[in-house]
């Protein structure tokens, strides 16, 4: 542990972003899960889309906070497109 005061409160904040940021990926990760099963099972395309929705939502504000990075953002809301419409992974 730092001996410098300021660098004992970094490190304290350093913490809590990070966890903040893995509630966003963690998150992130769920919705994507959830978004795949509701395709899967081929049922109601408005909870497929209500689903989507939801997840592209939560890939924006993570961009905006910066827990990840924008191209990954941009990736993974692709990549939940593909899933949406039923085509296959490239």
């Amino acid at each position: 542990m730092a001996n410098i005061h300021s660098q004992k409160k970094r490190i304290l904040r350093a913490e809590r972003e990070r966890l903040e940021n893995r509630r966003y990926t963690s998150t992130i990760k769920t919705y994507f899960r959830r978004l795949e099963a509701t395709v899967a099972e081929g049922g109601d395309e408005a909870k497929a889309d209500a689903e989507h929705r939801e997840l592209v939502q939560t890939i924006d504000k993570a961009v905006k906070r910066g827990a990840i990075h924008r191209n990954t953002g941009s990736r993974k809301k692709s990549r939940a497109a593909r899933v949406r419409t039923g085509q296959p992974a490239a």
